[in-house]
């Protein structure tokens, strides 16, 4: 009898750390993409296939160049932490630069997103190393982002 109690309530727990998991389904707002020398300032989206399965997207601009950037992140929850979680994943930026050659790159990230129960407003940071394909350009592992995004259930 008592393993049965133990097997329900874990079952129940589960149920309910599953549904606390995610609380909003999408998110637009602003995003910043710090480099060592160029700063990008612009649109952010992110959208959650899954729980845990996210893909984002990013347009950036600074003087003379347009980066569009396409993440694919893991999700997951702290323990005892509502509304945090952390988040690791990689996908591919293209910077367009005005009288130059394009800039194609790889960026793992890994970062944090924050979202307070009942506030519509997430909040996320990432270190977004860049790691170059082609044959112009450096590689930057001093990049980070910002985002403010209003979240959408």
């Amino acid at each position: 009898m008592k393993k049965l109690l133990l097997v329900i309530a874990f079952v129940m727990l589960s149920h309910f750390a599953a549904k606390a998991q995610i609380s909003y389904k999408g998110a637009l707002g602003l995003g910043i993409d710090l480099y060592d020398e160029a700063t990008f300032f612009g649109a952010t989206g992110k959208y959650f296939f899954s729980d845990n399965h996210v893909g984002q997207a990013d347009l950036g601009f600074e003087d003379n160049a347009t980066m569009a950037t396409f993440l694919y992140s893991y999700h997951k929850g702290f323990y005892r932490a509502p509304g945090l979680r952390w988040y690791a994943g990689v996908g591919p930026s293209i910077i367009f630069i005005k009288d130059f050659d394009n800039i194609f790159a790889l960026r793992p990230h890994l970062g944090l997103d924050f979202k307070i129960d009942g506030v519509p407003f997430v909040l996320n940071f990432d270190w977004r190393p860049s790691v170059v394909l082609s044959d112009v350009g450096d590689n930057e592992v001093a990049a980070f982002g910002f985002g403010l995004q209003f979240a959408i259930n």
